[in-house]
């Protein structure tokens, strides 16, 4: 039998490796656009804290891992969705 393996990743912000699992993505997806834990395209990952949402450079680099820029809107969005996970 095969073990399932952990698949690690590093969030954008404090660059701390953890489980995909433990992490959000945040996906730009070809057809549908920017999406949350959904999509294939290019992905980038953010732990589920305030502290990273709320860092300073939070915002430069998440545009600069998924090359697009992003709507103030959505950043709205991405704090609802962290307060779900407390």
């Amino acid at each position: 039998m095969r073990k399932n393996r952990l698949i690690m990743r590093r969030c954008i912000s404090c660059r701390v490796v953890q489980d995909r699992l433990k992490l959000l993505r945040f996906t730009n997806d070809f057809e549908l656009g920017l999406m949350i834990n959904k999509g294939t395209g290019r992905s980038a990952y953010v732990c589920k804290t305030k502290k990273c949402s709320k860092d300073s450079k939070f915002k430069k680099n998440l545009q600069k891992a998924l090359k697009l820029t992003i709507d103030s809107k959505f950043y709205e969005i991405i704090d609802m969705e962290i307060q779900n996970y407390k």
